[in-house]
């Protein structure tokens, strides 16, 4: 067991640097002095989209971008706006796009509500498939008749010559 105590706490290390690893994004010196403020600033950040990595919140991103959206609303903060009026004034100014989830008003129901229409629309589908094929007859295997049975003879002949 001795032998493999090296690959345990080197295992050990990776698995806490992979977990420290958003926290990496957020630099010393965009730390606010006041710890309530950083943690509405750090709470409001994990909302906002990173316009350069876009699957990543401002808040777990290394962009430069992302820095200084994160600077952006710690300077709202400061200023003393409320965490609405702070991600409302981002969002004027960059778009809806900047939130990682967008709001259900406007044009984006319809984005939110696809989805599921979509799933009901295959199941309906799917169940009028099921339907109409268990109500089909199975084809019938009762053989050729004699009209039939002439003509491929006929056509066996043919390409016998």
């Amino acid at each position: 067991m001795r032998r493999f105590a090296p690959i345990r706490s080197c295992g050990l290390a990776l698995c806490l640097a992979l977990l420290a690893a958003p926290l990496w994004a957020v630099q010393p010196d965009e730390v606010l002095d006041d710890p309530a403020l950083e943690a509405r600033a750090r709470e409001l950040s994990k909302g906002l989209r990173c316009l350069v990595c876009q699957n990543e919140s401002i808040d777990e991103s290394n962009a430069s971008l992302a820095r200084d959206l994160r600077l952006l609303v710690r300077e709202r903060l400061v200023a003393g706006d409320s965490d609405d009026e702070a991600i409302a004034y981002i969002v004027d100014r960059y778009g809806e796009f900047v939130l990682l989830r967008p709001t259900t008003g406007g044009a984006n129901w319809l984005l939110w509500a696809a989805g599921p229409a979509m799933l009901i629309a295959a199941l309906g589908m799917g169940t009028v498939y099921i339907r109409r094929r268990s109500q089909a007859g199975t084809p019938s295997d009762d053989g050729l008749d004699a009209e039939e049975a002439a003509r491929l003879k006929e056509i066996l002949h043919r390409d016998d010559k």
